[in-house]
């Protein structure tokens, strides 16, 4: 397998030498930007396996530069901040990003993430790459081993996230899922303060869902509990 490419951007020097030093030593292989001005021309010239993005830099800030990079990549973006407040959080997910890492932070914890994503990513688990089943329910399908989502046999591009929810919920429809145990199955890990990130991720899946099935209500909330797959889907 070939080595995976991971583009760091963070402008304190330090903090990115250790970064790349242990995704090193891990087998990635790295490259390192110091300002937000090149990300997006990096990914669009380089073959990239994952970002990680530090939220406040010169030139652009991280916000800004996930907004801009998902408009053409699906490439797995982790952000990285020292902002703790959970508006950050929310809304650096809801801009498409597949996680967030508050500083300070274990170097070891990085890298453990790092392997979470790319798991989720285009490197599929064993699991996954002898299934290559198909699920449909009514309208929706997807294709786990190509990880290709379609709504009326047209394809819908969505984050690692939204396609892990996708699958969660189309493999048991009707059954009500709370958000810690989506969190769980769709991040890989469990995280306190992470629980209500699930509610961005299922909010940006049902607009995109919405889009092509403007009259029904796919996923439904369930007050206090969580979220379900709706079959068949409810009408509005």
């Amino acid at each position: 397998m070939s080595t995976q490419h991971i583009l760091i951007v963070e402008d304190e020097i330090k903090i990115a030498q250790i970064l790349r030093d242990y995704l090193e030593n891990s087998g990635y292989q790295t490259t390192h930007l110091d300002s937000g001005i090149r990300v997006a021309e990096t990914v669009r010239q380089q073959s990239l396996d994952l970002i990680l993005l530090d939220v406040m830099l010169p030139g652009k800030d991280g916000m800004e530069i996930c907004r801009e990079v998902r408009k053409f990549s699906e490439v797995p973006i982790i952000m990285i901040t020292a902002r703790v407040e959970e508006i950050d959080r929310l809304l650096g997910l809801e801009l498409g990003a597949d996680d967030y890492i508050c500083k300070p932070f274990s170097p070891r914890e990085v890298v453990a993430r790092v392997k979470t994503v790319l798991r989720r990513s285009g490197q599929k688990t064993e699991a996954e790459s002898a299934n290559g089943e198909i699920i449909q329910v009514g309208e929706i399908s997807l294709d786990i081993q190509q990880h290709r989502a379609a709504i009326q046999e047209e394809e819908i591009k969505l984050t690692l996230n939204e396609f892990a929810l996708l699958q969660v919920f189309l493999s048991q429809p009707n059954r009500v899922f709370s958000r810690n145990e989506l969190l769980n199955r769709v991040q890989g890990y469990d995280f306190e303060g992470y629980e209500r990130t699930i509610d961005s991720h299922v909010k940006n899946l049902r607009k995109k869902i919405s889009k092509r099935l403007p009259h029904q209500e796919v996923i439904g909330a369930v007050y206090g509990v969580g979220y379900r797959l709706n079959d068949p889907p409810v009408e509005k």
